[in-house]
């Protein structure tokens, strides 16, 4: 093989979530990762129907090419179809210019360090040598990684500037040049949430793409990932919540007396002077952030999340309450819950099924849990399989929260009128598993809604509603179901009551 500089360090990918959990000794999905900048969950673009046709046609080639994602991209990126390349996500792309440009002997200029290391790697693997001087090619990180910044555009040419992060920056981008020798790299892997997808895709002025183009591999990327960024540029994504968040969460920070640098990106860096000790203290609640020379890079999720980092980077004491974090993956379906059954009923339940994400906010509410329900799922053939697998997950999450379930009250019940509706639950934690749902009118899926979360919850369920008015029969029943788990959850012995025994 070709010698490779004695300088040369491959590109190293971070821990995997089952390692971070055993050095940390948690479980895995208590594991937070504020590390990789992508979002906490796919698009609901990026559900398994979307790569249907696809797969249907997996045993042939993409004859052809890929005409379509070349003219999505076009339009959203404002060029031509002939301005578009592809990639194996950002990486691919910029190993692919290095190439291109550099060979054995010259010289890539890159970012001040740090910066992202893919660009060294590449410079290496193509034979170059990284530096200053007469560069054959500058690459330019912006906004950058890890600071989050907007340098200033250079004049070298030919420029390749990673926009990796555009979508959060404000519309800051470097595309007016492409006539002026600058070529752009964008990723499908942060805004759009496809990182495991790896797509990603360059814009050049029409000859330099064409050759760029033809210096690739055939059929560069796959008819899966491009299924799947083609749903996605169909609606592409709104990213105001997560710079808003962005914003609070600087914001937090400097009220802990952190100094946070200023971020275009769907991050921030936090200068600490023993990075390494605060990465390590982290872990061991279960956060991972980024380690950096000289801080922290931590990716911006959502205010729960970002709520728990702060709370571990201010030394607040790690809650005692039953807690629980899952995911849910199905054909049809992605839920992930976080759920604290010694909650204030603080609730957020979001996956599309509006009626029946109301009706499981009622019960968390009334059953006095914090809960967020975050998913999506295929809504265009009905509600039926994102509330099912919703009220699955759900039902596994206060499974888990209950741990062992001893001192718990085991037993619960409640009453609960609403206007023309009456509904009575009973509820019973010891383990097993029934449910007996007896709703005069349905407003189509309440009992079998209730019926998949007791199930899963291992918990046997009595609920009796009458009533005229569908919504009121079946939110009342919720409600009342809600009000029994308080009790029957209440925490008041050592063990598990039963005249048969500990269970």
């Amino acid at each position: 093989m070709k010698e490779l500089p004695s300088e040369f360090e491959p590109y190293a990918w971070a821990p995997s979530t089952e390692e971070l959990a055993r050095r940390a000794g948690l479980d895995p999905v208590q594991i937070v990762r504020f590390d990789g900048n992508t979002p906490p969950l796919p698009l609901p673009s990026s559900r398994p129907g979307a790569i249907a046709h696809a797969l249907s046609e997996i045993n042939t080639y993409p004859h052809g090419g890929y005409p379509f994602i070349h003219e999505a991209i076009a339009e959203y990126a404002g060029v031509e179809p002939e301005n578009v390349v592809l990639g194996a996500g950002a990486d691919d792309l910029i190993m692919l210019l290095a190439r291109c440009f550099a060979g054995p002997g010259d010289v890539v200029a890159i970012p001040q360090e740090p910066t992202y290391p893919v660009y060294k790697v590449s410079a290496h693997l193509a034979g170059a040598t990284v530096g200053a001087e007469s560069p054959v090619l500058t690459f330019l990180c912006r906004p950058g990684n890890p600071y989050g910044d907007l340098p200033e555009i250079p004049d070298a040419r030919p420029l390749a500037v990673d926009e990796a992060y555009f979508e959060y920056a404000g519309g800051e981008t470097a595309l007016p040049l492409l006539n002026d020798g600058v070529i752009v790299i964008r990723t499908f892997s942060k805004a759009f949430g496809l990182a495991g997808a790896r797509i990603g895709y360059l814009l050049a002025e029409r000859e330099a793409a064409a050759e760029i183009y033809e210096r690739q591999a055939p059929a560069q990327v796959s008819t899966l990932s491009v299924a799947l960024a083609l749903a996605a540029l169909r609606t592409p994504p709104d990213v105001s919540s997560v710079v808003e968040e962005r914003e609070r969460l600087a914001a937090e920070l400097r009220a802990l007396g952190y100094e946070p640098m200023r971020s275009w990106a769907n991050f921030v860096y936090v200068p600490v002077d023993d990075a390494e000790a605060v990465h390590a203290r982290l872990l061991q609640r279960g956060c991972v952030v980024r380690l950096q020379p000289g801080g922290i890079r931590i990716s911006v999720r959502d205010r729960e999340d970002d709520d728990l980092l702060l709370s571990a980077l201010a030394g607040e004491p790690e809650p005692q309450s039953r807690t629980a974090r899952s995911v849910r993956a199905t054909a049809e379906t992605t839920i992930r819950i976080r759920l604290g059954l010694d909650g204030a009923g603080r609730v957020r339940i979001g996956t599309g099924a509006g009626l029946y994400d109301h009706f499981l906010e009622q019960l968390a509410f009334h059953g006095g849990f914090d809960a967020v329900v975050e998913g999506s799922g295929d809504l265009e053939t009905g509600d039926h399989h994102t509330s099912e697998d919703t009220a699955i997950a759900f039902g596994e999450a206060v499974d888990r929260a209950l741990g062992d379930r001893r001192g718990i009250a085991r037993y619960g019940s409640a009453v609960v009128p609403m206007d023309d509706a009456l509904a009575r639950a009973a509820v019973d934690l010891g383990g097993r598993r029934g449910a007996e749902i007896s709703l005069a009118v349905d407003p189509g899926l309440a009992r079998h809604v209730l019926e998949s979360f007791a199930h899963a919850g291992r918990m046997t369920l009595h609920v009796s509603a009458e009533g005229i008015d569908p919504h009121h029969v079946a939110e009342a029943a919720f409600k009342a179901v809600g009000r029994a788990l308080r009790d029957a959850s209440r925490v008041g012995g050592d063990e598990l009551p039963s005249t048969k025994g500990v269970l």
